[in-house]
């Protein structure tokens, strides 16, 4: 599993025209992409990672900080460039296998007591934010501890 985290200073998730998701103040948008391989140890451990990662201002993570979260699906991180100019998606799990992983990372930040809002599954999103830093971070649960 594939997660980039972005400190936002500000955040929302649009879909058709409406928002659907929106940061209540300074906070986290998690973009997440579920490999072929992927269970849900994986969603476990992006889920602590999120919580637990020490990046909004004054070195505290949004847990310490009761800071919120949106979490937004994104299968297209898990393309392959290696070859050609056309991406290739195979490593991307499909929808019915996805969406309850990305929904279970969603379902273990609530239950660490975060507010956290959600993308659609599938939509055609518009993801907004102000990356505040930038501070940007590739988690990818197949090289990490």
């Amino acid at each position: 599993m594939r997660a980039v985290v972005q400190r936002a200073a500000s955040g929302r998730v649009v879909v058709d025209g409406e928002v659907v998701a929106e940061l209540d103040g300074p906070g986290l948008v998690v973009l997440v992409g579920v490999g072929l391989d992927d269970g849900p140890a994986d969603a476990a451990q992006v889920a602590r990672k999120v919580a637990d990662l020490r990046v909004l201002r004054d070195d505290r993570s949004v847990l310490e900080a009761g800071a919120p979260v949106i979490v937004v699906s994104q299968f297209t991180l898990l393309a392959d460039t290696r070859k050609g100019r056309r991406p290739s998606w195979s490593g991307a799990a499909r929808g019915d296998v996805a969406e309850p992983l990305v929904a279970a990372v969603v379902d273990d930040l609530r239950a660490r007591g975060l507010r956290v809002g959600t993308g659609v599954f599938g939509a055609d999103m518009a993801v907004e934010l102000v990356n505040d830093g930038p501070v940007t971070i590739l988690l990818d649960t197949r090289s990490q501890p």
